[in-house]
């Protein structure tokens, strides 16, 4: 047989009606498969006033089931015994004693005769509708129930060859029937229904569209031949055409025109006003780019073909627009008159982090950073200071504060008004991204300065005051930078020494932090030294220790013993250091995932050196795991970690370390001598390889060792009696390790 169950209801949120059908779903069919009813298929759909499920293929009758229960060890206390009696609903006589590992124990066989499946419907189905897990609800009436609006009646018929059965089935009132509703105002009337086909051909003829997929077709459809038919396309919007799919039950499409006096809006303001303020498609003219029309979606068809609809559609939109306009001339009049730095220098009154600032101190570490990053990635670094002084200026703007969602977008405006080179004015707005994983990487100079600033700023600074993510929290969104950061050094193929710039800005925060505390001005003097050296030295500890040893020899040292100030950020900035790049390689090992690389691949790549520069990093990878795709990369590795644990296990048992070179001369057997020759020419192809950055040289001639390895572990026996021999070998296989881990520290690879 076949189920059908629906929820009827007032309007339900746009935003909750596909997780709420499958959130039915889910409780309905766990419910029912837990009882022992299982089911062949199962769909389940929202409209605004109703949620829908149907399954196929239900036994009349839940099978009989056997269920063996543990109880108490025999010899427990009577009250134990009893206790578990009647949670099992057995006597004494039906328990059976079992020998077990701790001891004999009582065990009791329950059979739990089959049910009508009517009966299990309406416990799950009241269990459910009483448990439903809406993001918020609400009582109505005097009744307990609560639910996202109030509910209006219940639909919960079984259907076999005999035809449909009504579940008996009573919520608060609320007793389950065979009859819906139609659309509130084309159909209103009951409806009754024997089946789910019938249900949904009966709703459709009541001008209800039971499939919101169906619902996001006809409007999209209509919507595009609508505009086609003027020479004009639909922006498309795949989020809002969900979203007002779960707004109307029979959609009616009905496109209009914007008045002359806002077509020269931006288009970005004039699709964000109609989309936020009036669920508005923008309609946008292909030869001039600029959007002139809009589409709404109605929820009934009118006698007037949507005249009315329309005309009142685009009133309050001229309204909507008029304030749009109103903020654009205004911003745009300061940003000429005033420039954008006027605008920055008011961030100073808008806290970023009250551990970190304001925006305006933000943007002015963001400018120093991106000036000192621009010679790396190719940028002007005047260019790249600049554009960070102004990149987030619009952030202090009217449109802007109404929009946030327009903040660098309006930006890039807003500098092209004010005459500001075109590439600060790109950098305005693409300093933000990448925002997410399929979002497009900036790519010019200045723009990736901007936007590698901007994140790495972000991630030092809350790594400064330890904020990181934990779990699935991360309310500033540092996994987020990071991916950033990642995605614009690999798209551009930046070759960036992260740790030095990590090291930088983690101590300017420190030094900020020790102004904000009254630090000892020598103190401050010995970090900004320091500051000045890391470009240097590359790292903070090694800078930190020139900058004190001139101070000494100058005899102006400031107090470094345990427990002073400076002897903490010694101590303690390199750990926070290493701890945000482990973090960085954590996201790297995600965002490689896609790619088929494996997480040991990375790790056997980072734990060589200069991996924090991410470029040489996953070209190493990538070179890494092509050969382990092979044959004979993946059968290498076995040969590695052989010779790896003979030697490991030699060397802790003969106390030494065999590091000394084998020589050929000692060589017995074929294999040996061959492998001698092998390793000749390997290394002979490494070392350059390595040198010049080719890995996939440099695997590819590690790879080849595969053949004379094997051949030497089946001739040859390492821990022979003749101990010169079994030195010369331990001494083989010591190169052998010594060469492979030139590449990769292989010994990271799993398997």
């Amino acid at each position: 047989m076949d189920l059908l169950i629906e929820l009827f209801s007032e309007e339900i949120p746009a935003r909750m009606q596909a997780r709420a059908a499958q959130d039915l779903k889910k409780l309905v069919t766990d419910g029912l498969v837990e009882a022992g009813l299982t089911y062949a298929a199962a769909a389940a759909a929202a409209t605004p006033r109703r949620l829908a499920l149907t399954l196929e293929g239900l036994p009349a009758v839940s099978p009989d089931r056997r269920e063996e229960r543990k109880g108490p060890k025999v010899g427990a206390p009577d009250k134990a015994i009893e206790g578990f009696l009647r949670g099992a609903g057995v006597t004494r006589d039906q328990l059976e004693e079992r020998d077990t590992p701790k001891g004999a124990v009582w065990f009791a066989t329950i059979e739990h005769k089959g049910r009508p499946a009517a009966e299990i419907v309406a416990e799950v189905l009241e269990a459910t509708v009483r448990g439903f897990p809406w993001p918020k609800s609400m009582r109505w009436g005097v009744g307990s129930l609560r639910w996202v609006r109030p509910l209006h009646s219940i639909l919960c018929i079984l259907t076999d060859e005999h035809g449909p059965q009504v579940v008996p089935l009573e919520i608060d009132g609320l007793k389950a029937g065979d009859t819906t509703r139609g659309h509130r105002f084309m159909a209103p009337g009951e409806i009754r229904v024997a089946s789910f086909e019938d249900y949904v051909a009966k709703l459709k003829a009541a001008h209800v569209v039971l499939d919101p997929t169906e619902r996001a077709g006809t409007i999209w459809h209509d919507a595009q031949q609508k505009a086609f038919a003027l020479g004009f396309e639909v922006v498309e919007d795949a989020g809002l055409l969900a979203e007002v799919a779960g707004l109307v039950e029979w959609p009616v499409v009905l496109l209009g025109d914007i008045a002359d006096e806002f077509i020269e809006l931006p288009p970005e303001v004039l699709q964000t006003s109609m989309k936020e303020h009036q669920k508005f498609f923008s309609v946008k003219n292909p030869g001039s780019g600029r959007i002139e029309k809009f589409v709404t979606v109605a929820n009934r068809d009118t006698a007037d073909h949507g005249v009315t609809i329309l005309a009142g559609n685009q009133k309050v939109l001229a309204a909507r627009l008029s304030d749009a306009k109103f903020f654009w001339e205004n911003d745009l009049r300061q940003a000429k008159a005033q420039g954008l730095e006027a605008w920055t220098d008011r961030l100073g009154n808008v806290t970023f982090h009250n551990k970190l600032g304001s925006q305006r101190d933000r943007i002015e570490r963001i400018a120093a950073l991106a000036r000192e990053i621009a010679p790396v990635v190719g940028a002007d670094a005047d260019l790249a200071a600049q554009a960070a002084k102004v990149a987030k200026a619009d952030l202090s703007s009217e449109m802007v504060y109404e929009f946030p969602e327009l903040q660098g977008i309006m930006g890039r405006y807003y500098a092209e008004a004010a005459g500001l080179d075109p590439q600060v004015a790109a950098a305005c707005e693409e300093h933000y991204s990448p925002l997410g994983p399929s979002d497009d990487v900036p790519t010019a100079p200045v723009s990736v300065a901007v936007a590698l600033a901007d994140k790495l700023d972000t991630l030092t600074g809350f790594w400064a005051i330890d904020e990181k993510p934990t779990g699935s929290k991360d309310p500033f969104a540092l996994r987020r930078a990071a991916l950033g950061v990642i995605r614009l050094v690999l798209a551009n193929g930046v070759r960036l020494r992260l740790d030095q710039f990590i090291d930088a800005q983690l101590l300017k925060h420190e030094i900020a932090r020790a102004r904000a505390d009254d630090a000892h001005e020598t103190e401050i003097d010995a970090l900004e030294q320091t500051l000045q050296e890391i470009a240097k030295h590359g790292v903070f500890g090694a800078a930190f220790d020139v900058v004190l040893k001139a101070l000494h020899k100058a005899d102006k040292a400031p107090p470094t013993h345990d427990g002073s100030y400076l002897a903490r950020v010694r101590e303690t900035m390199p750990d926070l250091s290493d701890d945000l790049l482990a973090f960085i390689h954590d996201r790297l090992k995600v965002h490689l995932r896609e790619e088929g690389i494996r997480h040991d691949v990375i790790d056997a790549c980072v734990n060589m050196p200069g991996n924090d520069d991410l470029t040489l990093l996953v070209a190493r990878a990538r070179a890494l795991q092509a050969v382990l795709d092979t044959d004979d990369g993946a059968n290498l590795i076995q040969g590695f970690k052989r010779a790896n644990n003979i030697l490991a296990q030699a060397e802790e048992a003969d106390g030494v370390e065999y590091s000394y070179g084998p020589d050929v001369k000692f060589a017995e057997d074929e294999t040996e001598k061959a492998l001698f020759a092998a390793l000749d020419a390997a290394e002979a192809k490494i070392g350059p390889a390595m040198i010049s950055e080719d890995f996939a040289a440099a695997m590819g001639a590690m790879a080849e060792l595969r053949g004379p390895i094997d051949a030497f572990f089946e001739a040859v026996q390492i821990n022979t009696e003749n101990q010169i021999l079994r030195r010369n070998r331990l001494n083989l296989l010591a190169r052998i390790r010594d060469i492979c881990l030139r590449v990769a520290d292989l010994t990271r690879i799993e398997g």
